[in-house]
């Protein structure tokens, strides 16, 4: 089984908090999204990954590189980086890691988690996960016939026919006949909407006779905005299983701690009232404040702020009333 990782775009609607990181490495509960992305892949194939190929960017730098190599060793599989030097659509992206287009794929876009409980269906061609949605316009869309496998496939549709939304994942039995599709996308210069899609890859293959189902899952979260990336924060945790994810030398002076949260490592609390749903990085301190549904990353100060549906990066110094927020990276703020 090898899994290819698409993760080039530039997360334009996460800014400011992708201008300095890579939008599928900001972390959810204290986990980058990518790394959660494939232990949750990991958890459901049920047999060896031999390869997990990253497509990237050429700028996200040798540190970003360094870690996903490690995320796949985790697993017991290599990794290899490879590069999507033009944003031309997910056909492209995926046919940039055409190295692993064999055997067993599983396709999975970096900007989604999912909760599921399913075991892998080896009997169709693909499963095409998908979640019904209220407006299906801004997705691939899958129609599915009377047999229960998928009988169309649709990009972005204006007037759509099926509120079925694929949410990025793909299981393939033939990594190779994929990349036969995709190859002939690009080879005939086949666009749809100026991209090679590869929801067209899909259609040529089920026009072939490859057979696909529709796969379920119990829950689908989306991270490409900052409100959708904190509710998933609040869902990864109220979902969370086992033991508390609050480090157990969390520094707690006269504060209060409301579970399910993450609190990382050399974590300050001073008068303080922290959750539920919260997310706080390594070495950051939160003091005389109210924190609730809120992510904060990493070597951050937060004093007399009272803050909800928030998300801070690394090493932000705020100080103030404001309720929601959204500070990137080394951002400085005190409101008298």
């Amino acid at each position: 089984m090898n899994i290819i990782i698409p993760m080039a775009g530039m997360g334009k609607r996460m800014r400011p908090h992708t201008l300095t990181t890579p939008k599928p490495l900001l972390p959810i509960a204290g986990k980058p999204i990518v790394q959660r992305l494939v232990e949750d892949i990991a958890k459901v194939v049920n047999g060896p990954i031999e390869e997990v190929a990253f497509v990237i960017g050429e700028n996200f730098g040798v540190e970003v590189e360094k870690n996903l190599i490690a995320i796949a060793e985790s697993l017991g599989a290599k990794g290899s980086i490879n590069y999507q030097k033009e944003a031309l659509g997910t056909a492209h992206a995926v046919y940039s890691a055409v190295q692993a287009l064999k055997g067993e794929v599983i396709v999975a876009f970096a900007d989604t988690l999912f909760m599921a409980d399913f075991v892998m269906n080896r009997s169709v061609d693909g499963t095409i996960w998908v979640q019904a949605v209220e407006d299906p316009r801004a997705f691939g869309v899958v129609k599915v016939n009377d047999a229960g496998y998928i009988s169309e496939f649709v990009e972005k549709p204006e007037n759509p026919e099926s509120n079925l939304a694929i949410i990025g994942i793909y299981h393939f039995k033939d990594g190779d006949r994929l990349k036969k599709e995709i190859e002939h996308l690009l080879d005939n210069n086949i666009m749809e909407k100026g991209e090679y899609q590869l929801t067209n890859a899909l259609d040529n293959m089920k026009d072939a006779g490859l057979k696909f189902a529709p796969g379920k899952v119990t829950e689908w979260w989306d991270c490409g905005n900052k409100n959708a990336t904190v509710y998933t924060n609040q869902r990864v945790l109220a979902t969370a299983k086992g033991d508390s994810l609050v480090d157990v030398n969390v520094s707690n002076q006269n504060s209060e701690i409301i579970e399910p949260c993450y609190i990382g490592k050399n974590v300050k609390l001073i008068n303080a009232k922290v959750g539920p749903y919260v997310s706080i990085g390594d070495n950051s301190v939160i003091e005389n404040s109210v924190i609730e549904n809120t992510i904060i990353q990493t070597n951050s100060i937060v004093r007399n702020a009272t803050l909800t549906n928030s998300m801070l990066g690394n090493f932000v110094e705020y100080d103030g009333k404001a309720n929601q927020l959204s500070i990137s990276d080394y951002s400085t703020i005190k409101i008298d």
